[in-house]
């Protein structure tokens, strides 16, 4: 039996290509550009009826992907972290605007935005108005501070 290279390649880069995107992109879009190179390719040996051809520019292709290609895209592609509001906020120092003892909580005025505020959990001591304190944690509205 004599096997169609091009077609077995397309038959295969099509699949790469559907198991990325069922998957959800697992491989963080490798196998949809890897396959569209199989898929090139195949299509290049069919349209040429030449099997080494398409055997040539895979080969090509996916050596130029993986040496170049593969950085720019990943490069591209990566997400960016961003923090939110309450991320920001940790190590930020504020002003405490309201005394802020043990079981007393008070305000404390971080950045732009006044927030409500306890003691964190290993300072015993009030805050009074004017201190400035770090803030260590968030605990629901709350900030615990230091």
């Amino acid at each position: 039996m004599n096997l169609n290279w091009p077609i077995v390649l397309m038959i295969v880069g099509a699949g790469m290509i559907l198991a990325e995107v069922a998957l959800g992109g697992f491989a963080g879009f490798d196998l949809v550009l890897m396959g569209s190179i199989l898929v090139i390719a195949g299509s290049v040996g069919l349209w040429r009826h030449d099997t080494f051809l398409a055997l040539l520019v895979a080969g090509a292709l996916g050596i130029a992907y993986l040496a170049v290609g593969r950085r720019w895209v990943r490069h591209r592609i990566r997400s960016r972290q961003v923090p939110s509001n309450v991320d920001a906020l940790l190590g930020q120092t504020g002003v405490v605007t309201a005394r802020i003892g043990k079981h007393q909580p008070g305000r404390v005025k971080v950045l732009t935005e006044e927030w409500l505020a306890l003691p964190a959990a290993d300072v015993a001591g009030p805050f009074e108005e004017g201190a400035h304190v770090t803030v260590e944690a968030v605990d629901g509205v709350s900030l615990r501070v230091k």
